[in-house]
């Protein structure tokens, strides 16, 4: 079953009531008290100075693996919380997350490059531009893609994605559309490191990303081949629906928080990306305990 991502937005308490997370509002809202199977949600973002949330509550979403989000006064997720016992041999994988030889980790790195490249590709292919160059530069990839062809890749790649007109720049504090970008991207790494989780991993130690600041660096490593599916969502949004991407309001949040339910290709099979998420880290934590090498990506549908 897909889980859900349930996005709080108005003042209300969160409360546990037997295994039903209970959103009651405010009595000058008007509004009824609603009721969510606690087991059927992935991710909880909490985006509204007045939301108040039980720990009774935030000790059952975490124990079901739930990433909780919180969002900052500009509506921008900014925090997550994440359990801390996700696996029952947790222990084990984590000694052999860490214990993981360079080579390996530089071949893992190499394998998710190539796989984003591809994508990459075929999203330009899927709006008309050829996708030739990124294509090369993902058969040219080395381990530990010392040549830096994802980042050579991704200056091709927003050069051509977005209409000439808008004058777009990939830049995370950019004008807009990159705050549609940014938002569709924290969900993508809230469900990358729940399944990190989920698989024993440690989200804090990458494989590619080092940064001493940065909790999520595993996190950032593998959302990577799954980037272009949240910017073909806000391509989509910006230029066939064209949406004021100046205001990121509830109808546009409605769609982004669908990032989770996104039809994608893995193994030759479909799936949402939440699912395909987590084959994608059960084969990296097998890839770490001294199984397979190849991790399983998803592909252009």
């Amino acid at each position: 079953m897909i889980k859900r991502t349930i996005h709080i937005g108005s003042p209300c308490t969160l409360r546990r009531r037997e295994q039903q997370m209970v959103v009651q509002y405010p009595k000058d809202l008007d509004l009824p008290e609603k009721t969510v199977p606690i087991e059927d949600i992935g991710v909880v973002l909490l985006d509204h100075e007045r939301v108040v949330v039980t720990q009774l509550l935030l000790a059952a979403l975490l124990e079901n693996n739930v990433a909780v989000i919180t969002c900052n006064e500009q509506h921008m997720p900014t925090g997550m919380l994440l359990n801390l016992d996700g696996h029952t041999v947790q222990t084990e994988i984590f000694r052999h997350q860490i214990a993981a030889s360079e080579p390996l980790r530089k071949n893992l790195w190499m394998q998710t490059v190539q796989a984003k490249l591809r994508n990459q590709a075929a999203m330009l292919e899927q709006i008309g531009i050829p996708g030739d160059a990124l294509r090369e530069h993902a058969k040219q990839v080395r381990s530990g893609d010392p040549d830096n062809l994802e980042a050579r890749g991704a200056a091709h790649y927003w050069r051509f994605l977005f209409p000439a007109h808008l004058k777009f720049t990939r830049h995370r504090h950019g004008e807009p559309p990159n705050n549609l970008l940014n938002y569709g991207y924290a969900i993508l790494r809230a469900v990358v490191a729940r399944s990190l989780v989920g698989s024993g991993l440690l989200p804090t130690l990458g494989i590619h990303h080092r940064n001493k600041y940065n909790a999520y660096c595993l996190a950032d490593d593998i959302m990577e081949p799954y980037r272009p599916f949240v910017d073909e969502l806000v391509l989509k949004l910006v230029v066939q629906e064209r949406v004021n991407a100046e205001i990121l309001d509830t109808a546009i949040k409605g769609q982004l928080l669908k990032v989770p339910t996104l039809d994608v290709m893995i193994d030759g099979q479909r799936s949402p990306l939440l699912v395909a998420v987590q084959r994608t880290t059960a084969s990296l934590a097998q890839s770490f305990q001294g199984g397979q090498r190849k991790l399983l990506h998803p592909e252009w549908h």
